[in-house]
């Protein structure tokens, strides 16, 4: 059970988030290419400290939009997905190479990540991206993410997330602004997932999510605290 998380995502002399704290505590960085966040400095940085704490890289593509932070969904079609995800994901993989890593996986980011969960042409269209690189792709069960990928034989790794709410159909609500989580709340999430039990939506709807990976985003302000809560909650789970 990997612990993984989004980061990366400053620009130029702006950093953002908690990424040096949290490569002591995750697995598997995602780590933005250039469109929502991140620039070629910031993944060089973000590479090297990754490879420094051992922690695997993945790409996190996004729209291009780095005013809304990749956060508003724009309409596109499944060439222009395939060509904005290969694009970035080979920005990343020069970085990547530079310092003795290979790519671990392809996680969308934000609205594109959504986008995808309900469009099984654009998410073909990801699938394949993912498939060209040989390497799993990070989603959400249950959703176009997870079927699009079984049908065209695409490994799949479907995660559950602490830091945002879900909705009664098991939808995620990206939030535009990131709030402080409860760092016990998320231990119980993950605790109670891995015993079997459901996970809550917003009104209360019970919900079966299966999952691989617990995503813990970095943007967050208190995100190492939420971090370090699930890592204990892994560690006292039964085997």
């Amino acid at each position: 059970m990997l612990l993984n998380s989004d980061m990366g995502e400053g620009l130029g002399l702006h950093a953002f988030g908690n990424d040096e704290e949290l490569l002591r505590i995750i697995d598997v960085a995602n780590v933005a290419c250039g469109y929502h966040a991140g620039d070629p400095d910031v993944m060089n940085r973000t590479v090297a400290l990754a490879a420094e704490h051992g922690v695997a890289v993945g790409a996190h593509p996004g729209l291009p939009d780095v005013v809304g932070f990749g956060r508003r969904r724009m309409v596109l079609t499944p060439e222009e997905v395939e060509s904005i995800i290969l694009y970035q994901t080979g920005a990343l993989t020069a970085f990547l190479g530079k310092h003795g890593l290979e790519l671990n996986h392809i996680k969308p980011h934000g609205a594109l990540y959504g986008m995808l969960a309900g469009d099984e042409d654009l998410m073909q269209a990801a699938a394949g991206a993912a498939r060209q690189y040989g390497v799993p792709f990070y989603g959400l069960a249950g959703t176009a993410h997870e079927s699009v990928c079984r049908a065209m034989g695409v490994d799949f790794v479907a995660e559950l997330y602490v830091d945002l709410n879900y909705g009664p159909s098991g939808e995620l609500l990206i939030q535009r602004r990131p709030a402080p989580t409860d760092p016990a709340a998320a231990a119980e999430r993950v605790s109670r997932a891995i015993a079997g039990q459901p996970v809550l939506a917003v009104d209360g709807t019970e919900l079966d999510i299966p999952f691989q990976s617990i995503c813990v985003h970095s943007d967050a302000p208190n995100a190492p605290a939420v971090a370090s809560a699930v890592r204990a909650a892994l560690g006292s789970a039964p085997a």
